[in-house]
């Protein structure tokens, strides 16, 4: 059964404290792509090597309410690896069911004020996770893709 692999972010860190994200993060000056950025950031933060990842294309480009620009990278990972999370910056490694992100009906429409203005966002609930955000919105992005 196929899965998605998330992070749960540690609480002590300045932005997005102890949110589910995608493995990822900055372009580097060293970086020669964001391919290499995406396979960079996961091997920092999960310890999956780039010898296990297929990259299979990118989804849509988002932006976030904070200002940060997102190019999602898709990969397809092979077995064999071990998880390493990053103990400063990742609390968990976790999966969920590709199935379970595919059924519309387990995504939520939620609303909710920051600063001073009413904003929507997708939230799926997952075991004990909540999966919210931009995160969210790459996966509705990612179903709206396969599901097409």
């Amino acid at each position: 059964m196929p899965t998605v692999l998330f992070t749960q972010r540690t609480a002590h860190l300045a932005r997005h404290a102890g949110q589910v994200s995608f493995p990822g993060g900055r372009l580097d000056e060293n970086d020669p792509s964001l391919v290499e950025t995406a396979l960079r950031e996961t091997r920092e933060e999960t310890g999956i090597g780039p010898s296990f990842i297929s990259i299979a294309g990118f989804l849509d480009a988002y932006e976030t309410g904070t200002g940060f620009a997102i190019l999602p990278v898709v990969g397809l990972l092979t077995g064999g690896f071990s998880l390493v999370p990053a103990a400063h910056e990742v609390a968990e490694i976790f999966e969920v069911p590709l199935a379970f992100l595919l059924d519309a009906a387990n995504c939520e429409r939620q609303t909710a004020e920051w600063q001073g203005a009413t904003r929507e966002f997708y939230l799926f609930r997952y075991e004990r996770h909540h999966i919210w955000g931009a995160t969210a919105a790459i996966v509705v992005n990612l179903r709206e893709r396969l599901c097409q």
